[in-house]
Parts: C-alpha cells; sequence; structure tokens
C-alpha cells in the first residue's frame, strides 16, 4: 500500500486530503507542521509528500529541503500563491510539483501518480487492500487481517473489480460483461446470487467495505474509513 504524508496546518485541507486519497487506496499519515512531519518520516516509509508552505516553526520550503536530504521521495507543494518568484523559490528548495490552492482533489491525484511513476514507487497492481483487507490477484487469495480466503473464481474476480472501483455504481448487465464475459448466456441474476454470497462471508469478518445495492440500478462497493 502506497504511503502519502499529508502536511498542513489548516485541518479542512487535510481531511479533504485524507478523504480523497483514502477512497483511492493509499494510506495516509498526517502532520500539522513540519516537525511533525519528520517525526513521521522517521517511522514510517513514505512514498510521497504533499507539503503546505505557510506553517508554523517550519514553513514548507525548509521541510522540503530536509526531505531532500534525507529521504529519496517526490514533493508537492501547495500554496495559496501563484507569483512565479515563490514557484521559483519551491522548486529551489527541491519540490518536484507546484499545486495552488483552491485544487481540485482529482488534479492532486493526477500529479501523484506521475511523480510515483517517475520514481518508480507505484503500488503492486496484483495486490488490492482496503484497510485490514488485501487481495492477492496472482495467488487469488483474500487475506482479512491474519485470515486467508480462498474463494470460488467469480466471487474472487467480482470482489476485486468491486474494490478496484469503490464508490462507482454498476449494472448487473455490466457486471456480467466484466466477470462473464460478453459471451455469457446465463441468467443476469447470476450477479445477486455471487453478491449474497460475498456479503455473508464478510459481513461478520471486517467492517473495511460493504456492498450495497442501489435499487433499481445495481452494486456498488462503500469503503468505511476508520
Amino acid at each position: 500500500m502506497t504511503n502519502i504524508l499529508i502536511v498542513d496546518d489548516d485541518i479542512n485541507i487535510v481531511k479533504l486530503v485524507d478523504i480523497h486519497l483514502s477512497e483511492h487506496g493509499y494510506n495516509v499519515f498526517q502532520a500539522k507542521d513540519g516537525m511533525e512531519a519528520l517525526e513521521i518520516l522517521k517511522k514510517a516509509a513514505c512514498d510521497l509528500a504533499i507539503v503546505d508552505v505557510m506553517m508554523p516553526f517550519m514553513d514548507g520550503y525548509t521541510l522540503t529541503k530536509e526531505i531532500r536530504k534525507q529521504y529519496d521521495i517526490p514533493v508537492i507543494l501547495l500554496t495559496a500563491k501563484s507569483e512565479i518568484e515563490d514557484k521559483e523559490q519551491g522548486f529551489q528548495a527541491g519540490t518536484d510539483d507546484y499545486l495552488v490552492k483552491p485544487f481540485e482533489p482529482k488534479e492532486l491525484t493526477f500529479r501523484m501518480k506521475a511523480l510515483l511513476r517517475r520514481y518508480d514507487h507505484q503500488p503492486d497492481e496484483a495486490i488490492l487492500q482496503i484497510g485490514n483487507t488485501t487481495i492477492n490477484k496472482k495467488s487469488y487469495e483474500v487475506q482479512v487481517e491474519k485470515r486467508t480466503l480462498i474463494l470460488p473464481l467469480k466471487e474472487f474476480e467480482l470482489l476485486s473489480y468491486l474494490i478496484s472501483n469503490p464508490k462507482l455504481v454498476f449494472s448487473r448487465e455490466h457486471l456480467i460483461e466484466q466477470i462473464w464475459g460478453l459471451d455469457y448466456e446465463g441468467d443476469a441474476r447470476t450477479v445477486d446470487v455471487h453478491i449474497k454470497r460475498l456479503r455473508e462471508r464478510f459481513s461478520n469478518l471486517t467492517d473495511d467495505f460493504q456492498i450495497k445495492t442501489v435499487r433499481g440500478v445495481g452494486y456498488l462497493l462503500e469503503v468505511h474509513r476508520k
């Protein structure tokens, strides 16, 4: 799982970024200033840092320089300023990218992914993780904390697909095409049967996620943040 450090004294920005990134499968560490961020970096292997410029005790430029001295991870600076002098100072400090507030969380994600590819810190696509639930698409195993489950193939593929696309609503027909294939000639209600089995298997094992019915449309997987 990819670890992201967000450093900002604005709690609203921190919460916004945390919610968005967690929903997309990232593990987020929070710090309210540069000193706290450096302490987190000593203890946790972070893959990327998102750093606000204006903070107490240690500003974002100074923190970026410290990160550059000690760690080989990409840094994205957040700032309310868009003047060229401020950007120049940020890049001189060693930042990899610059994002001006207010920003769209999606744009932040796009920039993060580009930097993680450049630094080769992309997560293994064969491993999916939500909370304490891990899906290994190579071994076809599902691990919930210390318990390992081997699911029937179509249940495994269905769960993997839903977890890969959280909060998106899919019709039965769409799921049939994705999991069973375009040449499937059986009853579309087989999706309902498999969803029911997945709910029965995991409802008492974990509250990391829940498969919900959207009446008249289909199903979605909702991630439960701790």
